[in-house]
């Protein structure tokens, strides 16, 4: 695979690159190193494999891959890490990384010396600014979600990563962290893939916190399916529409086909090999909703099943 191709697929269901011209220097180097952090609480969902999908894209255009675990950052923000569930799951979907635990580094004395020469260099607004995407509650924010972004930071240069990779709700921290590189002496890149829009409909992203918004990997069949059943997706249109979004996002990537069955009276079974193909069709109503929730439903167990074991 030449450098051309490497960042085709890199770019692939991607939202923003800053910059894709430093990203073009960092496929030059013999083992580029990528990564992307997660909080460990509760089980792995939908919202996390767009950036799993594309730490695999990564994994095969040569990327090492490390993963941070975030026990600490989990806790800061409320919540109870599930450390050796999430190690298994992510090796079950395919993912070849170094795992690494924030508290095996975000207690030595030269992190901190890092984390809080950010902390003298940005405005406790700006501070809170970038944590708008993650935390719904801004206005009750508490100094330990404010100092997660400049912990997210830090985690960059003393992981030794070239590019951060993040959802596009982790932009602002990682804006910041470019705002912030002379202060750091470190530069990096970000990749940022698009958020899928809440199964309840447009206005939010999945969360995991809110009951059917979402669907993850301990989820039963019949659960996924009910769930498929119930969200929202608007006929003939394919923005903020999330069942499409998993169709192009998630399912795609992973399966490389989508099979939809109907009775012969309804057109008979017919089989997508693209996203293309399913989105002309589904725009231009020859695919009713309710057939491609039966065949997303079934898409989904067959991607989640294997994983699903392992938490």
């Amino acid at each position: 695979m030449n450098e051309t191709q490497k960042l085709s697929l890199i770019k692939q269901n991607t939202e923003e690159i800053l910059t894709e011209e430093s990203l073009k220097q960092i496929l030059k180097k013999k083992i580029p190193i990528a990564y992307c952090g997660y909080e460990i609480s509760g089980p792995i969902h939908l919202g996390h494999f767009v950036t799993l999908t594309k730490l695999l894209d990564l994994q095969k255009v040569g990327f090492k891959l490390k993963i941070l675990l975030a026990d600490i950052h989990t806790i800061l923000n409320k919540k109870k890490p599930e450390i050796e569930k999430w190690k298994k799951s992510l090796k079950a979907i395919g993912i070849k990384a170094d795992f690494i635990l924030g508290s095996d580094f975000q207690f030595k004395p030269e992190y901190h010396l890092e984390v809080m020469a950010l902390a003298q260099a940005i405005t406790i607004n700006r501070g809170l600014r970038s944590m708008q995407m993650l935390t719904r509650d801004i206005k009750n924010a508490t100094i330990s979600q404010i100092w997660y972004p400049l912990m997210q930071i830090t985690d960059i240069k003393h992981l030794k990563v070239d590019v951060a990779l993040g959802g596009l709700d982790q932009r602002k921290i990682h804006a910041l962290g470019k705002d912030l590189m002379s202060t750091l002496n470190y530069e990096f890149t970000a990749i940022h893939t698009p958020l899928i829009t809440s199964l309840k409909g447009p206005g939010q992203k999945m969360s995991s916190s809110i009951p059917g918004s979402n669907i993850s990997i301990t989820d039963s069949k019949e659960t996924i399916e009910r769930t498929v059943a119930k969200a929202y997706c608007p006929e003939k249109k394919s923005e903020d529409n999330p069942i499409m979004q998993i169709t192009n996002l998630i399912l795609f990537p992973h399966l490389n086909k989508i099979k939809v069955k109907r009775p012969l009276k309804f057109g008979g079974d017919v089989i997508y090999m693209t996203y293309q193909d399913l989105e002309k069709d589904y725009i231009l109503g020859k695919l009713h909703p309710a057939d491609l929730k039966n065949a997303v439903a079934d898409s989904l167990e067959k991607l989640i099943a294997p994983i699903r074991k392992n938490f």
